[in-house]
């Protein structure tokens, strides 16, 4: 079979998988220049979880910030060393978590932070296009959750 360039140029920047690989290159940049380094944005999500929900054990909250067992339970040891949440041993090898009081004070000056971050990534948009692209987003991940190596699961 022959093939003309022409037959091989799809535009890069019309491919929505290259767009989402850069704005997630860009949203995480954007977040280590607003919260600096001390948190990464998976760990913001851990937290902010035990923040809703103190107690879960570590499957569950793996399941409803999407990510496998194993990179969680890493997470979890990272934060239990960093003295930003308690695990506690269950029945069946299972941890419950929880957060401190450190890792209360550290989510809580993530707040401001997160706000502004939110504020920067969205400030060239009007509202309309703000709530849109978020509708959007939402409704992707909700679409091609199961095709995720870690999908969310909630209940």
């Amino acid at each position: 079979m022959n093939t003309t360039p022409s037959d091989l140029s799809i535009e890069l920047y019309q491919q929505p998988g290259h767009l989402i690989r850069r704005a997630h290159q860009i949203a995480v940049s954007m977040f280590h220049e607003e919260l600096g380094r001390d948190v990464t944005p998976v760990q913001y999500a851990v937290l902010r979880m035990l923040q809703d929900q103190p107690g879960i054990d570590q499957v569950t909250l793996a399941e409803r910030v999407g990510l496998d067992n194993s990179t969680t339970a890493d997470i979890c040891r990272r934060l239990e060393a960093k003295g930003w949440i308690v695990r506690e041993l269950l029945a069946r090898r299972q941890r419950s978590l929880a957060l401190t009081e450190a890792g209360l004070q550290v989510l809580a000056g993530c707040v401001s932070g997160i706000h502004r971050l939110s504020d920067k990534m969205l400030d060239s948009l009007t509202d309309e296009e703000r709530a849109e692209l978020i509708r959007l987003l939402q409704k992707f991940v909700h679409i091609h959750n199961d095709q995720s190596r870690a999908p969310v699961r909630s209940e």
